[in-house]
């Protein structure tokens, strides 16, 4: 009886796991540095787990942990309420429909795919802080954004491959 429930409490404890990864990030995003203009091209970190997570164990990475994570982050970062949590919205949508040409495939295939991804989500997110404001932001801070989010995805890819294989196994 303990065993079996010891059993059922590590492997929810793990199965949680890329959601606690993901609201890391958040907060990890969030925390200032100091370093002038940083806040404004700071790398979309929880793009790349809901991403990752969503390709690989989409059944930790809810719709509603999605929204969470995404409404997180617009009340920690200051954008309007909502904004990435739609725009994470439409990325899961994306990536989930997308889901069986990824598993399996190259990393270079991944990582394309995720390019692809950052670039519907800085541009989604441009349209909806412009659509918000009544004027057209100016676009570079959204571009440099996502090239800071492409150029270290590998390295937060690589990070969460470790942890699947270590902690989730290949179910």
């Amino acid at each position: 009886m303990i065993g079996n429930l010891w059993h059922r409490t590590d492997r929810l404890a793990r199965n949680l796991s890329p959601a606690g990864l993901a609201l890391a990030l958040v907060i990890i995003g969030a925390v200032p540095l100091h370093i002038p203009g940083y806040a404004r091209v700071v790398p979309m970190l929880p793009l790349m787990a809901i991403y990752h997570w969503t390709v690989f164990r989409p059944q930790t990475m809810p719709a509603i942990l999605v929204l969470v994570i995404g409404l997180l982050q617009d009340a920690l970062t200051g954008l309007p309420i909502g904004v990435n949590a739609l725009v994470y919205l439409i990325v899961y949508g994306l990536v989930l429909s997308q889901r069986s040409f990824f598993v399996g495939k190259s990393f270079a295939m991944l990582w394309l795919g995720f390019v692809l991804v950052c670039v519907v989500a800085a541009v989604a997110t441009w349209v909806l802080v412009s659509a918000y404001n009544g004027i057209l932001a100016a676009p570079s801070p959204v571009f440099f954004q996502a090239i800071a989010t492409i150029a270290i995805f590998p390295f937060v890819a690589w990070f969460f491959l470790r942890w699947q294989q270590t902690f989730l196994g290949y179910d």
